[in-house]
């Protein structure tokens, strides 16, 4: 199994719903997420994926959140703004995007509001993966 991974930086503000504690009030991270693929199979030029399409997709992605206030973006709007459910939707949407010449899936996404805290989210493996 092949694996590989790019990261991105974003800032952006959120807040915590049905949180009691400093979060539950306004605030802002430099969130850095790391999207990791794997595979069984290289291409033809020997790769799993170009981090060059990997990157301009991660930064695709977060483009929306970058310097705006999560909770006023869908689907944040309903979903908490949490380092999970960020982790869960950057997964999602890598997974949906990818248009790659060899089957590959998201092996898992981590997503770091800090140096020292980060959440992780890891999808279930899909039979193409088996």
């Amino acid at each position: 199994m092949y694996e590989v991974a790019v990261e991105h930086t974003f800032a952006a503000g959120h807040a915590l719903r049905n949180y009691r504690g400093k979060c539950e009030n306004v605030h802002g991270h430099n969130y850095r997420v790391q999207v990791t693929l794997r595979g069984e199979t290289l291409d033809k030029t020997g790769m799993l994926a170009d981090f060059t399409e990997m990157k301009r997709l991660l930064r695709a992605l977060s483009e929306p959140l970058d310097h705006f206030f999560i909770n006023d973006i869908p689907p944040f709007d309903e979903l908490n703004p949490t380092a999970e459910n960020m982790a869960w939707y950057f997964c999602t949407k890598m997974q949906e995007n990818l248009k790659l010449d060899v089957p590959v899936e998201v092996a898992e996404v981590k997503v770091w509001e800090t140096d020292i805290q980060s959440a992780t989210y890891r999808p279930p493996s899909t039979p193409a993966s088996k």
